[in-house]
């Protein structure tokens, strides 16, 4: 297969009314191993950089090349998004790099503020041919700049994915970034009144799917439950960064003389293909990736 856009993915996905998984990048490795669970599961993948992401490695252009490749060489379908982008020329950066699909997160910002600076970003986004994703309703657990217990209202999603033209919106539901138990309970009612609100709202009278960050902190049972009321890009990170450093733990106490990295990013890099392969099956709704 070849780099695909996010918007052909999250498309498809809804229209099936299944989940599509969105996982992020750290280094290399990450990206690796997300691309091998797709080839496990048979199913595409969106691969995202965070702002964070990328100025952990200085800039967004040595890690986003370097995904770009890896996805190119994949089996299966795969695309390459950034998440998370809370300065504009970011989005602009990564738009002239290659990418398909951009977020700009203005969900911190008051709401006229986030509908001018989204509506900006995403004229520029769509005349470079590009999907675009926005936020409303903060997401919580981004280091205390998100406050809890914030839900989207529907008619406001509505009012704004009308004022800034994005093709899908991530909304607060009850999800918290970087949990490390899955205990995050979702509202499914509120779930379903956002997928009819955004039913006919986009851009030609398309529907504009839903986005769930803050994953990881959700069971599998509710993530299904929340695929089948209406979410369709389901945004995963610390949960597989977990599976990723306990293998790297466990190598380097198997073996105290151990120095050559990739003696246990090999490990590593196979356990957090193995876990993004099932979460890929239990976001499409096969019941036997459930977790027991």
């Amino acid at each position: 297969m070849t780099l695909v856009s996010a918007r052909e993915l999250v498309t498809d996905a809804a229209a099936r009314g299944t989940g599509i998984g969105a996982f992020n990048v750290i280094h290399l490795e990450t990206a690796e191993g997300l691309v091998r669970a797709s080839a496990l599961a048979g199913l595409p993948v969106i691969l995202q950089i965070s702002q964070n992401c990328a100025d952990y490695h200085g800039g967004l252009e040595p890690i986003a090349l370097a995904t770009l490749a890896v996805a190119r060489r994949a089996e299966t379908p795969v695309a390459v998004h950034l998440d998370h982008a809370e300065r504009p020329e970011l989005v602009d950066e990564a738009i002239a790099l290659g990418f398909g699909s951009v977020m700009f997160d203005g969900g911190a910002l008051a709401y006229d503020d986030n509908v001018a600076i989204t509506a900006a970003v995403a004229e520029r986004a769509h005349a470079a041919g590009v999907y675009i994703e926005g936020e409303l309703g903060e997401v919580g657990g981004k280091d205390g700049a998100h406050a809890p217990g914030v839900r989207t209202d529907p008619d406001e999603a509505r009012a704004f994915v009308a004022a800034t033209g994005v093709d899908a919106l991530a909304v607060a539901v009850g999800s918290s970034h970087a949990m490390t138990d899955r205990t995050a309970s979702l509202d499914l009612e509120l779930i379903a009144r956002l997928r009819e609100a955004l039913q006919h709202s986009g851009r030609e009278g398309r529907a504009v799917p839903l986005v769930l960050h803050g994953s990881s902190g959700v069971s599998d049972a509710v993530i299904a439950d929340a695929v089948r009321a209406g979410m369709t890009k389901i945004n995963v990170s610390t949960h597989l960064n977990g599976f990723f450093t306990r293998a790297i733990r466990s190598a380097l106490a198997a073996d105290e003389r151990l120095v050559d990295s990739r003696k246990y990013l090999v490990p590593a890099r196979e356990a957090l293909a193995e876990e993004a392969a099932r979460m890929l099956r239990l976001f499409a709704l096969e019941t036997a990736a459930v977790a027991r």
